[in-house]
């Protein structure tokens, strides 16, 4: 199983206390005072609603139905025709709509108002951690999963608003029912009173002892899910990796493991559930019998019983009132499954900034491009340096190229100057002055940044190449395009670019691109890898605009195809985290190094490549 236990979700534990979490969660409801004591009064009243009817029925039957009975049978018993007056009976007719009214209008404003809280709190919640995210620094992302961010915004603001309104008109609604109910049984008759007061503490401990079970078996059920979701999707991905190394047998088994354990969790939870409203249904109707029976004998002891009216009242309230213990215990277990979902909302919005201003930053003014690493060492994690005392100066106006080989720390001194990371040990300089004094937003608005590869936003080609200057006029657009060698965009200003760029090819996706930093008018260019991902001929349409993008500004290009960087000032071969050497392409082609190793390497390899190309278009037929 250990192929398949690698796609484990990796659950959040919940270490805190519920009443914590329910108070910071209720802060945001109560912000809107208004609103939420408008959702406690309506369903307040819903409640006492439903705890008058049977008192309504009780006078009902003792003030309209036995009187009536009553000289019924006394009329008939003297002969004389009986006599049936409905002013009682209308009375309690009209004052049990009246009531059914006021019980459908609290219902209305309490959905309302409900519905209102739900939303405006979501909103808040999503509002307050997206605005978390635009503000982390990039290590934050570095250990968080794309997936797992997305649903700290989607299901799990959702879960905790729900429970915060939905779950809330359940609690509110329970106390006040039975507040209502034992205060009126307790009114009339303390002795039946006491006997329906006995079943709730049986009625609650098997209601949240059964609900807590059903929880955790629940939890089990989405954890496995996840994994089984997990498992498909990677296995399907790679179906040809396991029929090439025959190993559809084993992960058939595994799998197979997998689907039984979710299947014994979901059972579980099944079974619980089924055999939740039975006990207590049994437990309110053994309240209800035992009401039953005291309150018969009671109305028999007349004249100091109690009557029919009063009687009927009681069992109405004996087999109504577990009805609130099940709703408590239903916002007890939600509020346990929900506990850590919102300790994962709060933990990210009380997630602080690696990389934050200083109080009294100052403003970076026109940068002039001077770029100063000085005994610079930086790790991701502390056993694993990446850069160790590096020094490196490049001059404003100097275009740069790192080149070696992968993991050695080329991109990581891109990311250092754009102050992404800050360094471990030393310092960086920005024109003679240290970076971190400096507010990171002065910085990165004189930046532009070309990644490997290119993210598109929904909108129009047009929105995508002024997404850093929005308000650029359309000439501006079409100058940037031109620039990099993308001037068939020219006519396609307003065609839809989907989410990512996906109806766009990657060349045309990475020439937007280029398109957008050019327009930015960065003091500082970073390229990063930026034509690795397209293909050949797309490179050399854009080799001249790349060459106009870096003229008269600083720009750091880090390449893997070294015939794209000849013509920069400098290039430097990184390896160990350490400029192995530097010098431009000449230079460093007659040193015969490394980077003259890796040159000829790559070059003889473009030159068969090519070789082959022409010698496929001789044998092609015409």
């Amino acid at each position: 199983m250990e192929h398949i236990q690698q796609y484990q979700e990796k659950e959040f534990t919940a270490k805190g206390s519920l009443l914590p979490f329910l108070k910071r969660l209720f802060t945001y409801s109560i912000k809107h005072k208004r609103w939420f004591w408008s959702f406690v009064i309506s369903v307040m009243v819903v409640a006492v609603s439903d705890a008058l009817f049977p008192l309504i029925w009780m006078y009902f039957i003792d003030d309209a139905i036995t009187p009536a009975v009553q000289a019924y049978i006394k009329a008939k018993q003297q002969g004389l025709m009986p006599q049936v007056t409905y002013g009682a009976l209308w009375f309690y007719i009209g004052l049990f709509l009246a009531n059914a009214v006021v019980q459908v209008i609290g219902v209305f404003f309490f959905i309302r108002f409900a519905g209102y809280i739900e939303e405006t709190v979501m909103y808040e919640l999503r509002r307050e951690m997206f605005g978390k995210l635009q503000e982390l620094s990039f290590s934050y992302y570095d250990k968080s999963a794309t997936g797992w961010l997305l649903s700290r915004i989607t299901s799990d603001s959702q879960r905790v608003t729900e429970l915060l309104s939905w779950g809330f008109v359940e609690v509110v609604w329970g106390i006040t029912m039975i507040i209502a109910c034992l205060g009126a049984m307790f009114f009339y008759n303390w002795k039946l009173a006491l006997i329906v007061l006995c079943s709730l503490p049986v009625l609650f401990g098997i209601s949240i002892k059964i609900r807590l079970l059903i929880l955790q078996y629940s939890r089990q059920a989405r954890k496995l899910n996840s994994e089984i979701t997990a498992a498909y999707s990677e296995h399907i991905n790679g179906i040809e990796v396991n029929k090439i190394t025959t190993q559809e047998t084993r992960v058939s088994r595994e799998f197979t493991q997998l689907s039984d354990r979710m299947r014994i969790a979901s059972y579980k939870a099944a079974y619980y559930t089924a055999m939740y409203f039975p006990m207590v249904i049994l437990v309110g109707s053994a309240a209800a019998a035992l009401v039953l029976l005291a309150g018969a004998n009671m109305v028999l002891a007349t004249p100091v019983g109690i009557t029919i009216g009063t009687l009927t009242a009681f069992f109405s309230y004996a087999t109504q009132i577990f009805l609130p213990i099940v709703d408590i215990s239903r916002f007890y277990a939600q509020a346990q499954g929900s506990l850590s979902a919102g300790e994962r909302i709060f933990s990210l919005i009380d997630e602080q900034p690696e990389i934050q201003d200083k109080p009294n930053a100052g403003e970076f003014d026109q940068i002039e491009g001077d770029i100063l690493f000085e005994n610079v060492g930086f790790y991701y994690h502390p056993d694993k340096p990446v850069l160790h005392n590096l020094n490196l100066h490049i001059k404003a106006g100097q275009s740069v190229a790192l080149v070696g080989p992968t993991g050695h720390g080329k991109s990581t001194i891109a990311n250092l100057i754009c102050r992404f990371y800050e360094p471990s040990s030393g310092a960086i300089y920005i024109d003679g002055e240290n970076y971190t004094g400096k507010t990171q937003q002065s910085l990165h608005s004189q930046l532009g940044v070309v990644l490997q590869t290119p993210h598109l936003f929904e909108g129009t080609i047009a929105e995508n190449v002024k997404y850093a200057r929005p308000n650029a006029s359309d000439e501006e657009v079409i100058h940037a395009l031109e620039l990099v060698g993308a001037g068939f965009f020219t006519n396609r200003l307003a065609e839809k670019v989907e989410s990512g760029g996906e109806n766009l090819s990657m060349g045309e996706r990475q020439l937007i691109s280029f398109a957008r930093a050019i327009l930015a008018q960065p003091r500082i260019l970073i390229m990063d890898e930026a034509t690795s991902s397209i293909d050949t001929l797309t490179e050399a349409r854009i080799q001249s605009g790349i060459e106009q993008m870096i003229a008269g500004r600083t720009s750091v290009i880090i390449a893997h195809r070294l015939s794209t960087i000849k013509h920069c000032d400098r290039i430097l071969l990184i390896q160990n985290g350490k400029i192995a050497e530097d010098g431009d392409h000449r230079q460093l082609m007659q040193q015969r190094g490394q980077y003259y190793r890796l040159y000829t390497k790559q070059l003889k390899r473009e030159v068969t490549t090519r070789n082959i190309e022409e010698q496929e278009e001789l044998l092609t037929p015409p």
